[in-house]
């Protein structure tokens, strides 16, 4: 039986389902404290409000998720059958429902009883390793008393209590916030006073890019002892700088990730492909989980790694757990610590620095917030 049909109802198939209605609604994620600046932002905030949409069939099919794009034109969609617009083994295939990427993705799943997961093949591993994207410059606030090494520490304290056991800290302090040496002093100090409190966690850090090539190999040699996991952005990226920076890391296991920021798709493969790159990063929800699906197999041909961006809402990193999950290539999620009112997550645990992705059908989430008004 189709789940969502009441016991009794006859059994009808994927392609009978049309769209009945998209219902859209607002909800909001609250961070665990107020998130600072990085390299080229000012504080972050408390946790923004976001989009979201449904979708419910005519047969009494629904699913949901975040709005993956402009929602003026979706009403146009109300009548068309399901399988004109979406295809289990592919994602969408009708453009204008691209901005229910997601929300046609949870509904699938649910119609035939599988986790999103499972529709992208379950490649990787449910138990998914994460880690803590919110490790920002909350030493230098508040401008009247900055609260220095401590509050970054603190801050670790707490997500490690949440079960985190790697921190993706954030340097770049010199291009905007402090004077350019003093700025990559306090980011050497700030890794290694992470690394000190935390010798068993691994450590990412990422420079929104922040540095020039010449000062992000001094940062280098100065954190070369701290066990750098991976750079993140660590300057606009460009084959001359990225190959500088691939000789000095020759003798190191540091992983170079980019593509977060206004990503050159065909660029950054290129860069793959020339062994400049070992991550992309493209964002979860505007890049795209139908568009991941179709590039993850290029990017395993080229023994490039993928971690796709979720900074900002706990529901993009949970996204990406499924990606993880059901794709494969990706050694560890962005997390975002915080909660999303009106949606149930508790079908995700973290434990120890894992992400335990469930079986549920869909996204496995629960949107508990009425879409009809």
């Amino acid at each position: 039986m189709v789940p969502g049909l009441a016991e009794g109802e006859p059994i009808v198939s994927w392609s009978d389902h049309r769209v009945a209605t998209v219902e859209v609604a607002r909800v909001t994620t609250r961070y665990p404290r107020t998130v600072g600046r990085n390299a080229r932002l000012g504080s972050h905030g408390a946790g923004p409000e976001q989009t979201v949409v449904r979708v419910r069939t005519d047969q009494g099919g629904q699913g949901w998720g975040l709005a993956a794009g402009d929602l003026t034109d979706v009403a146009a969609l109300v009548g068309r059958r399901v399988d004109e617009l979406f295809d289990p083994k592919v994602g969408v295939v009708e453009a204008l429902a691209t901005p229910l990427d997601f929300a046609l993705h949870d509904l699938a799943g649910r119609l035939l009883d599988q986790p999103v997961h499972q529709l992208l093949g379950g490649h990787g591993t449910r138990a998914v390793p994460w880690y803590d994207g919110a490790i920002y410059f909350d030493d230098l606030d508040p401008d009247e008393a900055p609260r220095g090494l401590d509050a970054v520490l603190a801050n670790c304290r707490d997500d490690y209590a949440l079960g985190f056991r790697a921190f993706k800290v954030k340097i770049g302090r010199g291009h905007r916030w402090m004077a350019p040496e003093a700025g990559r002093r306090r980011d050497v100090d700030v890794t290694r006073a992470v690394r000190e409190a935390f010798p068993d966690c691994r450590i990412l850090v990422d420079a929104n890019d922040g540095y020039t090539c010449a000062d992000v190999l001094d940062y280098l040699d100065a954190v070369a002892d701290c066990d750098v996991f991976w750079l993140e952005e660590p300057f606009p990226e460009n084959r001359e700088d990225l190959r500088r920076l691939r000789e000095h890391l020759a003798d190191r296991g540091t992983l170079v990730a980019d593509g977060e920021s206004e990503p050159d798709v065909p660029f950054l493969l290129d860069l793959g492909k020339e062994g400049l790159l070992d991550v992309l990063l493209m964002d979860v929800v505007s890049f795209g989980l139908t568009r991941w699906r179709a590039l993850m197999p290029r990017l395993a041909e080229l023994g490039v790694r993928a971690s796709p961006h979720a900074w900002g809402l706990p529901l993009k990193s949970l996204y990406a757990a499924q990606i993880a999950a059901g794709l494969g290539n990706v050694p560890l999620v962005e997390g975002v610590p915080g909660t999303t009112d009106g949606v149930d997550t508790s079908a995700y645990r973290s434990v120890d620095g894992v992400l335990h992705v469930p079986d549920a059908p869909g996204f496995g989430l629960d949107l508990l917030v009425d879409t009809t008004r």
